[in-house]
């Protein structure tokens, strides 16, 4: 059966304009993309408000809260997948790569740091098989290099597993993320509850894990994503040298650059620029490192992620809009510009024939309110 929806009156946020039109779906799809704001019988009156394409998010730790809401409670994963969804859908996000760390500690079982990534992912995939997801997942497999069992983790996955990008991660102490020491034991003195004897033991721990195996988990994390067909990201580049390591392995776009020295050379070998969206709304980062809105004034800025936050995605969308005076720009850094560096051409803008996946926002003094959520023409939200 045929299945029709027409969202009318709305400010269509379309590549490099915004226009006041309609758009009509048909069967899961753009069908027709129509200027004025005429009414068609049965169409949905959107008031004015935008309508964009559905938000793409590449890296969220959002799962993790669901599944462990306290420390030490393990939330059951089903309940806590299909809430993740809902929750992402809610806030507009019609395209999610879940972040799974692979590459696990299992030696010391005091560092919390164990495998969970296989048995996850196959729930995940489950679910979505039966049915129950709201929005559309793929996996992204964020690869510890500084671990012991990153080679037999990978080799659990295969090109069946809707693998969409492989991060490399790399946690040393004294390096990248970690490269201040005193801000990493703040961080971890504080998370798990460790002396200072025992946070001495844990660097020096971790450094031997990195000299050990941190170059063959390196070369296996790149060779898997060519195994899986899954497009390669670096995490935390902070100097020139980790961005030309970068662009050899064939890495698309940088995660987290926390420099702008780091941000610059990613430009410099055409490595597409990621930056947590709570960066920007907050004001700088957390830990110290570049701010989100130094890079996008530095026009160095092309991907917005929510990290930890879903609803600072579209948040920080609008804000890069106001930003650069150009809310196309700002709404393309999480939907066309993701779409492009992960290879979903289906998806990321309001074109004919892309998948329906759409979002209407209004705009209500500093904030934003989601009105409606369509993914394949299917109201979710």
């Amino acid at each position: 059966m045929t299945s029709e929806t027409i969202l009318a009156n709305a400010a269509l946020v379309l590549p490099g304009e915004i226009l006041r039109g309609q758009v009509r779906i048909l069967d899961g799809r753009i069908a027709e993309i129509a200027q004025g704001s005429d009414l068609p019988r049965g169409a949905e009156d959107c008031g004015g408000d935008l309508l964009m394409p559905g938000l793409i998010e590449l890296h969220t730790d959002n799962l993790e809260r669901h599944i462990e809401p306290r420390p030490k409670v393990d939330w059951p994963h089903a309940a806590a997948i299909i809430a993740h969804d809902a929750e992402l859908a809610s806030v507009g996000i019609t395209t999610v790569f879940d972040a799974l760390r692979v590459g696990s500690v299992v030696s010391n079982a005091r560092a919390n740091y164990g495998e969970y990534a296989r048995a996850l992912a196959d729930e995940i995939l489950g679910l979505r098989t039966a049915g129950a997801l709201k929005i559309s997942h793929f996996l992204h497999l964020r690869a510890e290099v500084c671990s012991e069992t990153l080679v037999g983790e990978l080799d659990k996955f295969g090109p069946e597993d809707r693998i969409g990008i492989v991060s490399l991660m790399d946690h040393t102490p004294g390096e990248r993320q970690f490269r201040d020491l005193t801000q990493l034991r703040r961080y971890v003195m504080g998370k798990h509850g460790i002396s200072d004897a025992e946070f001495e033991t844990h660097v020096a721990t971790q450094k031997a894990l990195s000299a050990r195996h941190g170059a063959i988990h390196e070369a296996a994390a790149v060779s898997a994503a060519r195994r899986y067909g899954a497009v390669l990201a670096s995490h935390d580049d902070t100097e020139v040298s980790h961005v030309i390591r970068s662009a050899g392995h064939g890495v698309q776009f940088a995660e987290f650059p926390t420099t702008v020295e780091a941000a610059r050379a990613c430009k410099e070998h055409g490595i597409k620029v990621m930056m947590g969206a709570p960066n920007l709304i907050r004001g700088g980062s957390h830990s110290g490192n570049v701010a989100a809105a130094d890079l996008a004034e530095a026009e160095l800025l092309e991907i917005i992620s929510s990290d930890y936050v879903p609803s600072s995605l579209l948040s920080a969308a609008l804000m890069l809009g106001d930003l650069w005076g150009d809310l196309s720009r700002g709404v393309a850094t999480v939907t066309a510009a993701p779409a492009e560096a992960v290879g979903l051409s289906d998806r990321g803008k309001i074109e004919l024939d892309a998948r329906a996946d759409l979002v209407r926002v209004s705009r209500v003094s500093n904030a934003e309110s989601v009105r409606g959520v369509w993914v394949q023409g299917r109201r979710v939200a």
